[in-house]
């Protein structure tokens, strides 16, 4: 059967594309080739894409107003895997060095996944985990 869709990007509109851009890039290294100064940001790491776009206007380009979470946004995650718990641990303060904000330091679940949770600079949360010791 002929394959429908391929989801491989997500969209985060953003009230500071560089400091968004900044931060993905540093924390996890995603590459761009932004000029700093398009509106529509486009990002890889690997076969994942996230694309940016400025909160105001998007607003602007589709003529309504939304309303955006204020602090950590309980929405939707990001969620990386990793290859071990030690790698969880290295990557959470990794990601914190870079400008997250911690929701959850790393944490050993009773299903077996060491997994954290931080924020970017919009508060989107991203989970860092792994199911291997």
């Amino acid at each position: 059967m002929k394959e429908r869709f391929k989801f491989n990007t997500i969209g985060l509109f953003t009230s500071n594309n560089k400091a968004t851009v900044d931060f993905y890039t540093k924390a996890f290294g995603f590459t761009t080739d932004w000029d700093g100064i398009q509106p529509n940001v486009e990002m890889m790491l690997g076969n994942m894409r996230i694309i940016l776009f400025p909160r105001d206007a998007f607003e602007q380009m589709v003529s309504r107003k939304f309303q955006y979470p204020e602090g950590f946004n309980g929405t939707v995650e990001l969620a990386f895997d990793v290859p071990t718990f030690a790698d969880v641990d290295k990557e959470y303060q990794h990601a914190l060095t870079n400008g997250a904000a911690s929701v959850l330091p790393p944490t050993t679940e009773p299903w077996g996944q060491r997994t954290c949770y931080v924020a970017d600079p919009d508060g989107n949360l991203i989970e860092i985990g792994s199911f291997t010791k």
